[in-house]
């Protein structure tokens, strides 16, 4: 029995087909005009800091523009995983506070939350995150860190997603909107 677990543990060998230097440019290409999609917006809302630019967003941006076919790069989980985890994440920071007690609460029930509404998405841990270590200018965005800077981000990358990923001839994004 002990075997067996610790076999489990050995993995198999990977099996990578060769990088296509065309779809790792249209990957850059679709962050690129992402990323900087929300530094602009960040900048003409909140001139005087950076709050827009979460670090969740960056790898929302690997799933959306290098795995646009994962089911967690989808509009429901991109969304949904992150604007559910910035309540689970704000909620976990009034209540407990600036503590790694606070930390904890808010990612492990941000994927609680995340698992029972199918909205799975990586990115909503960290999203969850630093609503708890964020700033005290993130903190006194209180609920409307949900909305502004996280739902507006999501939805501007995943206009960008959508745009530049369907202009490729060997890409299809979403693969199901809901």
């Amino acid at each position: 029995m002990v075997r067996t677990y610790l076999n489990k543990m050995k993995g198999a060998p990977a099996e990578r087909a060769r990088p296509c230097w065309r779809d790792a440019l249209w990957s850059w290409f679709g962050a690129f005009l992402g990323m900087t999609g929300v530094g602009w917006l960040s900048e003409l809302t909140l001139p005087s800091q950076a709050l827009l630019m979460i670090g969740s967003f960056g790898a929302t941006s690997v799933l959306l523009y290098a795995a646009p076919e994962s089911p967690l790069a989808q509009p429901r989980n991109v969304l949904g995983g992150n604007v559910l985890s910035a309540l689970v994440g704000v909620f976990s920071w009034q209540w407990l506070g600036d503590t790694w007690l606070a930390a904890a609460v808010a990612v492990s029930t941000a994927i609680l939350v995340m698992q029972l509404t199918h909205t799975l998405h990586p990115p909503g841990g960290a999203t969850a995150l630093i609503a708890v270590i964020g700033s005290s200018e993130l903190h006194s965005l209180s609920w409307s860190y949900a909305l502004m800077p996280v739902a507006t981000a999501c939805i501007l990358m995943l206009s960008v997603a959508i745009l530049v990923n369907n202009l490729a001839r060997h890409r299809r994004y979403p693969q199901h909107w809901w």
